[in-house]
C-alpha cells in the first residue's frame, strides 16, 4: 500500500466493501471480467463504465486490441442483450474520442456511492485493470485512469492500493525481458507463489499463468510483436514450472 493511500482514511463502510470486492478480485485471479460475472453490475452504471474503459484506452493516442478484448469480455461478463451491447460500444467510443470527462459524467455514482457504494468500487477495478493490460500503467494510463475514478467520487488513492495488488500478483512483470529463471526460489516468484506454498497451489498458479498468457488463449488480434512476447513468457512460465517440478520429485522421493 502506498503512503499517500494509507494516509487517507476511507469511511468504514467504503472501506469494508471496498476490501471485499478486492479480495473477491483476488480469488478470481484478478481477472475483472470473472469479478463481474460473479458481482453483476447495476444497468445503470454500465454507461459510465463502458465510458470510462474507452478513455482510458485511448490514453497513449490509440486504442489497442487488448484494449478492445478487455471491454469484449465484461459485455459477456454482464450478459448484455444485443441492444445493451450496441449501447455499450456507443458508450466505448464516446469516451474513446473524449479529451477530459465532464464534471456531469458519473454524477449518479457519485450521489450514490456513501450509501451504496459497491457499483462505483467494481468500476474502479475494472478501470485499474484496464490501466494495467499492458503491464505497470504508463504515466498518461495512470493519469486518465485517476482522472475517472475522481468522476465516480471515490479516492483516487485507492488506485495505488488496486495497483499494488496487481504487481504482488499478477503482473507478470514483463518475465519475457528478464533472465529466466534457474533456482525453485525464482520460479515460485514468477508464478507470483510464495515458496512455501503446497505444489497443489503451485500447480494452480501455473496452471492459471498459462490461461492468462497462452498465445492461443489470447485471440487473433495480437501484433507480431505480441504474440512473440506471449510465446516467450509462456516459455518462461513452462521453465519455471519445470523446476517446481523437479524440487517436488527430490522431496518426494
Amino acid at each position: 500500500m502506498s503512503s499517500s493511500a494509507a494516509s487517507t482514511p476511507m469511511p468504514a463502510r467504503l472501506e469494508s466493501v471496498f476490501y471485499e470486492l478486492l479480495g473477491e478480485l483476488n480469488a478470481c485471479g484478478h481477472q475483472a471480467a470473472t469479478l463481474l460475472e460473479r458481482t453483476s453490475l447495476p444497468g445503470w452504471s454500465r454507461r459510465s463504465l463502458f465510458y470510462f474503459l474507452g478513455y482510458v484506452a485511448k490514453a497513449e493516442g490509440r486504442v489497442t486490441e487488448t484494449d478492445i478484448r478487455f471491454a469484449e469480455s465484461l459485455m459477456k461478463a454482464l450478459r448484455l442483450s444485443q441492444r445493451q451491447r450496441r449501447l455499450a460500444i456507443e458508450h466505448f467510443r464516446e469516451g474513446k474520442q473524449a479529451e477530459s470527462i465532464s464534471r456531469r459524467r458519473g454524477m449518479r455514482l457519485r450521489m450514490t456511492q456513501r450509501a451504496v457504494p459497491r457499483p462505483a468500487i467494481q468500476i474502479v477495478l475494472c478501470l485499474c485493470h484496464a490501466a494495467q493490460l499492458h503491464g505497470a500503467p504508463s504515466k498518461n494510463r495512470r493519469y486518465r485512469c485517476e482522472d475517472a475514478i475522481d468522476r465516480t467520487g471515490l479516492p483516487v488513492e485507492l488506485m495505488d492500493i488496486i495497483l499494488d495488488s496487481y504487481a504482488q500478483k499478477v503482473w507478470i512483470t514483463q518475465p519475457e525481458l528478464k533472465p529466466a529463471p534457474t533456482s525453485y526460489e525464482q520460479a515460485c516468484k514468477l508464478l507470483g507463489v510464495d515458496r512455501s506454498a503446497p505444489f497443489d497451489e503451485l500447480k494452480r498458479a501455473y496452471r492459471r499463468r498459462v490461461s492468462e498468457s497462452h498465445p492461443d488463449k489470447l485471440g487473433s488480434g495480437l501484433s507480431e510483436k505480441e504474440y512473440a512476447l506471449a510465446k516467450e513468457r509462456l516459455h518462461r512460465y513452462q521453465l519455471a514450472w519445470e523446476l517446481i517440478k523437479r524440487r517436488e520429485k527430490v522431496r518426494s522421493s
